[in-house]
């Protein structure tokens, strides 16, 4: 087969919600190391950078959804992005009834 590559979809991706305390402003982002990213949107936030992720203080994980391929994250990623706020809290509630912050399943203490 040309092009196939028995490596390729062996990765982990995940698509991912963050809020702030409050749970009144969402992002969604996409990234191969969610413990990582999620350890970048605090390091933003304490740094005071000028991102939206840091503008809102939003580091807290509601939601997340984890794919082989990346092409279907990005797709993802993109159709989330441009849901209405309730098709997203509808989204979130059922993954997550209690909105309860889940960075801790990814975050190794230091």
């Amino acid at each position: 087969m040309i092009g196939y590559n028995e490596n390729e979809g062996n990765h982990i991706y995940y698509v991912y919600i963050i809020t702030n305390p409050y749970r009144s402003t969402f992002y969604i982002g996409m990234t191969n190391n969610l413990g990582e990213r999620l350890r970048q949107h605090k390091e933003n936030i304490d740094k005071g950078e000028k991102t939206f992720a840091a503008k809102y203080n939003l580091k807290h994980l509601v939601y997340y959804e984890k794919f082989t391929w990346v092409q279907n994250a990005i797709a993802r990623e993109k159709e989330l992005k441009g849901w209405r706020r309730e098709k997203k809290l509808d989204l979130i509630r059922a993954f997550n009834d209690n909105f309860e912050f889940l960075e801790d399943r990814f975050l190794k203490n230091r």
